[in-house]
């Protein structure tokens, strides 16, 4: 996980009981797709680091790369960061990675949610739109509206303050198994 600065902010991490002065982003080091993995496929089949995900199958290849989502919460003046992965077209996989140092560039892409995220059942992916941000930030998902899912109900209403912390406990939580 990593940690975003925010001032005056106050929360009390569940595995430490030290307070941090911001909440950390609920962050995932890779796909879904290659987590689940045996290390041997890893080896032979996969390539991956901070920002890029490639899993070469005998019938396809599978591209990914590394995307935040903004999460409102509605009586806090702080939103819920995520480190999540999409996967992308090879089309705009390529033109995302030609462009990957290239500080001017913006684009949108379709993609599909590629990480699974506690409490929510999902018995498909959620599809995305990743917008490429000028000066070499990661893109920002936003899921598309219409998609009937509990997820993407929650990222347009907002959650609470109080299901924010629970979320963030959790992940601290797993993150420590």
């Amino acid at each position: 996980m990593f940690w975003k600065k925010k001032k005056n902010k106050k929360f009390t991490c569940s595995q430490c009981g030290e307070i941090h002065s911001e909440w950390p982003a609920l962050a995932y080091n890779s796909p879904s797709s290659y987590y689940n993995l045996s290390e041997n496929e890893k080896i032979n089949i996969a390539k991956i680091n901070d920002d890029f995900c490639e899993i070469e199958y005998d019938s396809q290849t599978d591209r990914f790369i590394r995307v935040i989502l903004i999460q409102k919460v509605n009586d806090f003046d702080q939103n819920l960061e995520y480190g999540l992965w999409v996967s992308l077209s090879e089309k705009s996989y390529t033109d995302y990675q030609a462009n990957f140092n290239n500080s001017n560039h913006e684009n949108s892409y379709f993609g599909w949610l590629s990480n699974y995220l506690p409490n929510y059942e999902f018995s498909e992916s959620i599809p995305m739109t990743v917008f490429a941000q000028k000066g070499n930030n990661r893109p920002e998902i936003v899921p598309h509206s219409e998609f009937n899912h509990p997820f993407v109900e929650d990222y347009y209403n907002g959650i609470s303050k109080e299901e924010a912390e629970r979320r963030i406990h959790q992940m601290i939580k797993n993150s420590t198994k």
